[in-house]
């Protein structure tokens, strides 16, 4: 489909500043743009490249300043990211939904379905499960008795979601990801040995959560281990059993979170971050990537390092820690002449 600049500007409220009849039919990067796409610039690192850009039409907030001559037609907008976004996702809801059933694939005479269903071949769909309207339950995908899938989810290929977990509405499970496997308890012996001490809880996914390719939540020891509404949470990260993530948190790839840990809303969590067992992190945190957290973090904090303190304390330590070879040599330096005045007074 085609769409001209006076077209996407009319979507999203912007003003044209340019040809606004050009035409585009898809999306490209604002440096490697070709004719006849739609770019955006919002990050001022990639000003330079709507110079030079071949893109047909480039989205920008209201007050950019253009320091040069420029080919393409502009589209001013109050967030050129938002905008950009927005239009991403017109497009994707405007791609054909799968609907149907493929076989061989597996429902049970008990399970309860909704309107609207695609079910893809291989899928497997349990006792007493409950399936909303809208659901997209892709190819190899295992839902266990007594399981709850929301309206308008999305499971993609090979999603594992066990016996009795609850996923809500207008979430989506991205491939390879388990939902549900048990939370890692087991009790020593006196002989050194292990015993496995049963998971009997669930998990609870609440509305709006998106959960990354081969992200594991375990299922409580016992109640619920809990993605509240909004969470968004990337690839590779181990949620342990009773974990409570809050509203509208986002966690990045390869975190780990241990058993009972309880993380706030609104927090922003960085790449290959461990969280420790049985400790509360506040609301509106920031944590920095690779942090290790091994305590109570208050509200509004923003924290970084191994274990994690307050990010302004971390740079000024990092200072002086990058110069410890030096701070040393001098050290060293100072004693040797402090040795050889002693020795000239005596």
């Amino acid at each position: 489909m085609e769409f001209s600049a006076n077209d996407i500007a009319g979507l999203l409220g912007g003003e044209v500043e340019g040809d606004g009849s050009v035409k585009v039919n898809n999306v490209s990067k604002i440096d490697q743009g070709i004719p006849g796409t739609l770019a955006f610039l919002a990050n001022p690192a990639y000003a330079k490249y709507i110079y030079t850009t071949k893109a047909s039409v480039v989205l920008v907030n209201r007050d950019f300043k253009p320091e040069d001559e420029l080919s393409c037609t502009l589209i001013r907008v109050d967030d050129a990211y938002a905008s950009i976004a927005k239009l991403l996702n017109y497009y994707e809801q405007s791609k054909p939904k799968k609907v149907g059933i493929e076989q061989p694939s597996f429902i049970s005479e008990s399970a309860t379905v909704g309107e609207q269903l695609y079910v893809g071949a291989f899928a497997y769909i349990g006792e007493n499960a409950t399936i909303g309207k809208n659901v997209k339950i892709y190819p190899n995908v295992y839902i266990g008795d007594g399981v709850t899938v929301g309206d308008d989810t999305i499971l993609y290929a090979g999603v594992k979601v066990y016996a009795g977990c609850k996923v809500g509405k207008n979430c989506i499970l991205h491939a390879g990801s388990v939902v549900g496997s048990d939370g890692f308890g087991f009790a020593p012996t006196s002989d050194g040995s292990y015993d496995k001490i049963a998971q009997v809880g669930n998990v609870e996914i609440r509305d709006n959560v998106e959960i990354g390719s081969n992200t594991t939540i375990d299922c409580a020891t016992m109640g619920s281990t809990v993605i509240n509404e909004g969470v968004k949470i990337d690839n590779l990260v181990q949620i342990a059993h009773n974990v409570e993530v809050g509203k509208n948190t986002v966690i990045v790839a390869q975190v780990g979170v241990a058993g009972s840990a309880k993380i706030g809303e609104n927090c922003m969590i960085g790449g290959q971050v461990g969280i420790a067992g049985h400790i509360r992190i506040g609301n509106n945190v920031k944590v920095g990537a690779q942090s290790g957290i091994s305590n109570n973090v208050k509200d509004n904090s923003t924290i970084f390092g191994t274990p994690a303190f307050g990010h302004r304390d971390f740079m000024k330590s990092y200072a002086v820690f990058k110069n410890l070879p030096q701070l040393r040599s001098d050290v060293i330096e100072l004693g040797r002449k402090i040795k050889d005045l002693d020795e000239s007074n005596s």
